[in-house]
Parts: structure tokens; C-alpha cells; sequence
């Protein structure tokens, strides 16, 4: 039985939430959540205002907007105990922006211009309690993070690289299976080696180290 995932949109622009709203909201067979939109908010003092009785359990934020911006509004959330996940939807792709949502506690980061799969992707990402960064940000991530390194303990075998490749670009464990043509289990094994082989805790960090080893280009 799927679960229900509780969103809350933050954007100053009224169409951008109404057709956020209505793409999130469709759900095809490939999704494994159902998601449905609780509330709306167009700055941030609305959606800290309103934040606790809506109780999402991911806050879709934009970062430019009028009275408080999305960085303010992570400030804020931040010195609570009690806060949704927060995944940041916006058109900046520096990295002072991206290192400074990361840091103050966004869970994700996702570009105004990616697919719609991508952001459903990400939101069932971050509800997992995963972090998920935009794989066009990568780069510019990868150069914010120091403590994941570039050699490996062990070295990765061939299906290895495959996998870490496509886990890079954010591809599910189902959807990795698909495509290498093995079990989804098999996938889950693999991830869990690499993991170990070279020194990661999630995706995030597993992406990093393929971006620093050119090994999306493999």
C-alpha cells in the first residue's frame, strides 16, 4: 500500500503553484507514492505562519521571494525541533546558494528548468530521508564537499561503475535494474558495496565521488 507524501509549495508566483499543484498531483504507474498538495504559500512569513497546522512532510521552497526568502525561511526552520523536509525548488545554480540551503538544513535542491520526473523523483527522494541534488548542480557540489574521497578503498568492478553511473544521474534501484537487466535485489547488493568500497553514506556522496572520478563519463 503507497503512502501519502503531505507537500506544501512556497513560490511567489501564483501559476507556478497552481501547475505545480496539478503535476504533482498526477500519479502514473511508476510512482510509488501518491502525493497530494496541502497548502500554498507566496513568501515565507505566510509559510511559516501556516506551516505547523498544515504539517507537510516536504516543503517545496522556492529561494526568491518577496517579505522573507527561502534561505531566511531555512534559517527559521532550522532552530525548530519540529520541521518538514525541505526541498528547494528555484532558478539559481551557483553554488553559494546551493551550500548555503545544504547547510542550514534543505534535504534537496532542484532547478526550475529540470523534468517533472526529476522533481517527483527528488520529492520521493527526500521524504525517504535521502538528500538529492539536482545532477546539472553536481559539479558545483562537488567542489563544496571535501570529505568524500577520490580513490576508492577497494577497487570497483565493471557492474560496479554501471550501477554508481546511474545512481549518479538518479535513477531508482528498480530503474537501474531495468536497464542493466538484472534483479532489483542485485541492485541493492551492489549499491551497498559500493557504498562501503568507497566510503559514502548515500547517493549525495556516491554522485560526488563519480563526479570526481569522471566515472559518468564511463
Amino acid at each position: 500500500m503507497s503512502e501519502i507524501i503531505r507537500i506544501m509549495i512556497v513560490d511567489d508566483h501564483c501559476m507556478v503553484r497552481e501547475g505545480l499543484k496539478k503535476l504533482l498531483e498526477l500519479r502514473d504507474r511508476e510512482d510509488r507514492n501518491s502525493i497530494r498538495v496541502v497548502g500554498e504559500a507566496g513568501d515565507g512569513e505566510e509559510c511559516l505562519e501556516h506551516i505547523d497546522e498544515l504539517n507537510p512532510d516536504v516543503l517545496l521552497l522556492d529561494i526568491s521571494m518577496p517579505k522573507m526568502n527561502g534561505l531566511r525561511v531555512l534559517e527559521e526552520l532550522h532552530r525548530r525541533k519540529r520541521k518538514p523536509k525541505v526541498l528547494v525548488l528555484t532558478i539559481y545554480n551557483e553554488a553559494e546558494y546551493l551550500s548555503r540551503a545544504m547547510e542550514i538544513g534543505a534535504q534537496g535542491y532542484v532547478l526550475k528548468d529540470s523534468e517533472s520526473v526529476i522533481l517527483k523523483r527528488a520529492i520521493f527522494t527526500v521524504y525517504r530521508g535521502e538528500n538529492y541534488i539536482d545532477k546539472t548542480m553536481l559539479p558545483v557540489w562537488n567542489d563544496t564537499v571535501k570529505n568524500v574521497k577520490s580513490v576508492p578503498e577497494e577497487k570497483l568492478t565493471r557492474r560496479e561503475l554501471e550501477v554508481l553511473k546511474l545512481l549518479s544521474e538518479g535513477l531508482y534501484n528498480k530503474e537501474i535494474a531495468y536497464k542493466l537487466s538484472i534483479s532489483e535485489k542485485t541492485v541493492k547488493n551492489h549499491v551497498s558495496n559500493i557504498f562501503r568500497k568507497i566510503g559514502v553514506f548515500d547517493r549525495t556522496q556516491a554522485a560526488v565521488y563519480a563526479i570526481r572520478n569522471n566515472i559518468l563519463e564511463f
